[in-house]
């Protein structure tokens, strides 16, 4: 699907150019003539990415840039300005607009087409991470697992998940829980500093389930190491009486009570090294099938699979 481009400027000229050259470059665009025409086109259908003009008449694009950065539909739209005049004055007020780049006129229409390129990568990697955790999330898991697939190097995915959370978060509220979320990740991205990892890659799927991705000789180790990491400091989030008996009482909707084991970490790993993998979702299937083997063990575990096929 085609990246939809919203392209504003008084000079038809410059608008003629830019479609013509951007749709052969397969993006799909779309011209306003000045900044209220840009408005409204971005209003109904919002674009990808937004190309206004400082210089235009009705409306002139820092004030069209105000106002989309104004509204909901068109907040978080990534915004290009172009000047004519390059005064850093021009530069600095667009800044504080919230534009995300500039460029010059005149312009190469391919470092126009360039700069578009950059902020969709840069928007892109920044709506998929974790505003929690801030590591990336499903776009890039998926991407990295299938260009290690694509490229033919052995990996070793793992899956992660934890154990009586949901009766921490009830016990304690959610802002005590996403401690939990938060420290959990720190394991997982901290063992594979502490065993020199340098390829692993550490993703936060969303809620408390977590991948990783490292190399296969390495994930028994790994596995065994954000274990130690995650046991030896959960407690610390846990109030001190609930620390020392081991538990916490949650009482359901019908005033029983219940007693819940401290938050433990199940892992299960799908590896390359004891099989062919084909697909993401060939991988994905398996360590999530390890990480449910690992479940039924008390406490914080790792399953490998280590079937040959």
């Amino acid at each position: 699907m085609s990246e939809r481009v919203l392209v504003a400027d008084d000079d038809p000229d410059i608008l003629n150019v830019v479609k013509i050259n951007f749709d052969l470059d397969g993006f799909d665009v779309d011209t306003a003539v000045d900044g209220e025409d840009a408005l409204q086109k971005a209003t109904a259908n919002p674009p990808q990415v937004i190309v206004l003009d400082i210089m235009m008449p009705r409306m002139d694009g820092l004030t069209a840039l105000h106002r989309l950065r104004s509204q909901a539909a068109t907040a978080n739209i990534p915004i290009i300005m172009l000047t004519a005049r390059g005064l850093p004055e021009d530069r600095v007020r667009g800044l504080e607009l919230g534009a995300d780049d500039y460029i010059t006129k005149p312009f190469e229409i391919t470092e126009l087409a360039a700069r578009v390129r950059a902020v969709l990568r840069r928007t892109q990697a920044a709506r998929d991470l974790s505003p929690l955790t801030g590591l990336p999330g499903n776009f890039k898991i998926t991407a990295e697992i299938e260009e290690s697939i694509s490229n033919g190097t052995d990996f070793a995915l793992v899956h992660g998940d934890l154990d009586n959370f949901k009766a921490f978060n009830d016990h304690y509220g959610f802002m005590r829980g996403d401690e939990v979320i938060r420290f959990c990740a720190s394991c997982l991205s901290d063992a594979a500093e502490s065993l020199g990892i340098e390829q692993a890659f550490v993703g936060h799927i969303g809620g408390d389930d977590f991948v990783a991705i490292i190399p296969p000789e390495m994930a028994e180790s790994y596995a065994k190491e954000v274990i130690e990491r995650f046991d030896d400091g959960i407690l610390d989030l846990y109030d001190t009486a609930d620390a020392l008996r081991g538990y916490i009482e949650v009482i359901d909707r019908r005033g029983e009570r219940y007693a819940f084991p401290v938050v433990s970490l199940s892992l299960g790993v799908a590896s390359t090294d004891v099989r062919e993998i084909g697909t993401q979702w060939e991988a994905s299937a398996i360590a999530v099938e390890m990480k449910e083997f690992a479940k039924k063990q008390p406490g914080s575990t790792y399953r490998i699979d280590r079937r040959t096929a």
